[in-house]
């Protein structure tokens, strides 16, 4: 019984330089703007968002993890919708509510309906990284699959960027809710380039079966794989450090000694572009070297970033935050590749997977080390160096005979 649509024999995807190829290309790159610039935006404002409704700095960081755990929650069932009608109408689908609600935001009368509506939005997001690389591992040859998921990546992270950079300044003029109307802005011209450019599928097949049988047995085939495991433990040790040093980083600059603004502070996230290169770098070096090694060195320069946060030196956090995150998103485009190659059944449910532990991780750890931030930032940083050595240590020693 096949539990994923698997490609037909005929279809050996789009190759490089084919129309297809380019607006799969452009078109998730959007996709990956759309959804992580809405997402993510009221990270950089964080401490406005917490003075404004009058909420604690873990109570505000729920802004992202409820987000986020929506997605989490919503990943396993878009690989459902998609099994039944195909990966490119689910993410259009999940593209078109997520703009809705992105502008619906700014509205809320309260901070727990401001709550409600980001684990909305999450929920809808969830088809987009949920089946992204999925379908590229589909549609795209199987020689430029690696390529294409880090440039996939690439625009999660200037989506990420994006969402972040610009809703500072408009909250400093105007308060969160102006912050926020324009990263809905910015997502919803992404979504519509992203619904108009994604080809339909060519690879999808319906699977047979029962859906939710193809469902659970697409996920009971991945949990199976130690090295999905691996690859799924990775992700939420590292998403959930990452995420919550840009959480409580805000918070840091805000206070003495460095007294910045929210207009500037929210202008860390520029390092996000040190991801942006990273994910396409590491894409094509993990094709000559080896996807394992590639993926360890990323993790180690992650560490050292963290490190470099710790003195009270402003020139040193921010060459400290871009390390990290350099690091972060190049370990993140390999390990994301990987899970699309490794899959030999339950592709959907493989990425769903991915993200489901990805997102949890980012929702738990994200809001979970707020509390270690308490003790100050030293405390922060200590915990998520903690994480980043058990991801390292365990993918060091499963991965020893896998490439």
């Amino acid at each position: 019984m096949s539990v994923d649509a698997s490609p037909t024999r005929e279809w050996v995807g789009h190759d490089a330089g084919s129309s297809g190829y380019r607006r799969i290309l452009v078109g998730l790159f959007a996709a990956g703007i759309a959804a992580f610039g809405q997402m993510y935006s009221t990270q950089g404002i964080l401490p406005t968002v917490a003075q404004a409704l009058e909420v604690n700095e873990a109570s505000a960081a729920l802004t992202v993890s409820t987000a986020t755990l929506g997605l989490a929650a919503s990943v396993l069932g878009w690989s459902w919708v998609a099994d039944r009608i195909g990966r490119a109408p689910a993410m259009k689908i999940a593209l078109s509510i997520s703009m809705v609600l992105g502008l619906l935001t700014p509205l809320a009368p309260g901070f727990t309906t401001l709550l409600v509506l980001r684990g909305l939005e999450g929920i809808a997001l969830g088809g987009v990284p949920a089946l992204a690389v999925a379908y590229l591992a589909d549609e795209i040859h199987v020689r430029h699959v690696s390529l294409a998921a880090a440039i996939y990546i690439s625009g999660t992270t200037v989506g990420g960027l994006l969402g972040r950079v610009i809703t500072g300044p408009f909250a400093d003029l105007g308060g969160w809710r102006l912050g926020v109307t324009a990263g809905g802005i910015l997502s919803a011209i992404a979504s519509i380039i992203a619904i108009t450019l994604i080809p339909r599928d060519r690879a999808w097949v319906r699977p047979v079966g029962k859906p939710a049988t193809s469902v659970r047995q697409g996920v009971l085939a991945n949990l199976r794989d130690p090295g999905m495991l691996v690859l799924y433990g990775q992700a939420a040790l590292l998403m959930g450090g990452f995420v919550a040093t840009y959480n409580y980083l805000g918070f840091r600059l805000e206070r003495e000694p460095f007294g910045l603004p929210v207009a500037i502070s929210s202008q860390i996230f520029l390092a996000y572009l040190g991801g942006t290169i990273s994910s396409s770098v590491a894409g094509r070096l993990a094709s000559t070297y080896g996807r394992r090694k590639v993926m360890l060195t990323c993790v180690s320069i992650m560490i050292v970033g963290v490190l470099m946060t710790f003195p009270d030196n402003l020139v040193m956090v921010l060459a400290g935050l871009l390390v990290m995150t350099t690091g972060f998103f190049a370990a993140h485009g390999v390990a994301s590749g990987w899970v699309g190659a490794r899959a030999r059944v339950g592709k959907a449910q493989a990425s769903a997977l991915y993200n489901l532990f990805y997102y949890g991780g980012s929702s738990l750890f994200g809001w979970l080390l707020g509390y270690a931030y308490v003790v100050g930032w030293w405390g922060l940083a200590t915990a998520v160096i903690a994480l980043a050595l058990i991801s390292l240590t365990w993918s060091a020693i499963a991965t020893r005979d896998q490439s």
